[in-house]
């Protein structure tokens, strides 16, 4: 082969070189530029998705009704209907149901700084102070998921120090009570009702074995799981808890009374009666 036609080749090579690189560079450019578009493709889309969310949480926010903040104190002596009542509103309104006894046991087998201090507390036959349960109450707000959209409040508080104390914590959180609803028993009734009483320990609920009797004798409805009577729901212990009852709620009561946002419900009548006058209250309060 000739010099001229090596240097012809050699030529044909450089070009050829030089056109790939330039094909190399223009695939880099490309590569580039698509991994910027498809960049500003998922960042819009984002975008997007974060302004359907917003404007999503906003509309719900504008049509959640003050029902549907439901922030409650339920009242009422043992045996008005309150562990009847409490899981109904829980349910349809999307609330938490926050009852003191319960949420010192479950604080407790949490081992939570609250729960020791209370434990601790209890071991040694103390009362726990309404700091701590006051705290609790904060702590659930906060923490559970069910208390974002309000809460019942069922055992607390018992004395009028107490509510002023829960006032100012919900008060810091910009949470104010709406409701302090108080059932109301004639007393000779209650103690024909107690004595009666079933209890499905797990949830609360509760039956009589005359006036709400389960399906099945002596079993819960809803799990299948036995029930059980109170040993303190006796006439003697009831008449003692009645008396205490009435000397600690009364003044709570009229606390509420003079902030505007008692009622009071005639919880003598059957449960389905009670509901529709429990709802009526929460309806009415949408209009206001």
């Amino acid at each position: 082969m000739s010099s001229d036609n090596i240097e012809h080749l050699k030529g044909l090579v450089s070009q050829l070189q030089a056109k790939i690189e330039r094909l190399e560079k223009q695939a880099q450019q490309t590569a580039s530029d698509a991994k910027h578009k498809v960049g500003e493709a998922v960042d819009q889309a984002k975008d997007a998705v974060k302004g359907t969310i917003a404007d999503a949480t906003g509309a719900a926010q504008k049509t959640l009704t003050p029902a549907q903040h439901l922030r409650l104190v339920l009242m009422g002596p043992p045996g008005a209907g309150k562990g009847t009542q409490a899981p109904k509103i829980k349910e349809t309104y999307n609330v938490c149901h926050l009852a003191t006894g319960d949420m010192l046991r479950e604080e407790v087998k949490k081992g939570s700084e609250l729960g020791k201090e209370a434990k601790k507390i209890m071991d040694n036959g103390g009362l726990v102070s309404d700091e701590i349960v006051i705290g609790m109450i904060g702590s659930q707000l906060e923490n559970n998921p069910e208390c974002q959209l309000g809460f019942i409040l069922d055992g607390f508080p018992r004395n009028v120090t107490q509510a002023e104390k829960l006032d100012e914590m919900l008060a810091k959180r910009k949470q104010p009570l709406e409701h302090a609803v108080q059932l109301l028993v004639n007393d000779n009734l209650l103690v024909s009702r107690i004595t009666g009483r079933l209890i499905h320990p797990a949830s609360g609920r509760s039956y009589h074995k005359e006036f709400a009797p389960p399906k099945k004798p002596m079993t819960d409805d809803v799990t299948g799981e036995p029930l059980i009577q109170r040993s303190d729901d006796t006439a003697e212990t009831l008449w003692k808890r009645l008396e205490t009852y009435h000397k600690q709620t009364d003044p709570v009561a009229d606390y509420y009374k003079k902030k505007g946002i008692w009622t009071g419900v005639d919880a003598a009548q059957s449960p389905k009666t009670v509901w529709a006058s429990l709802s009526k209250i929460f309806e009415e309060s949408k209009k206001q």
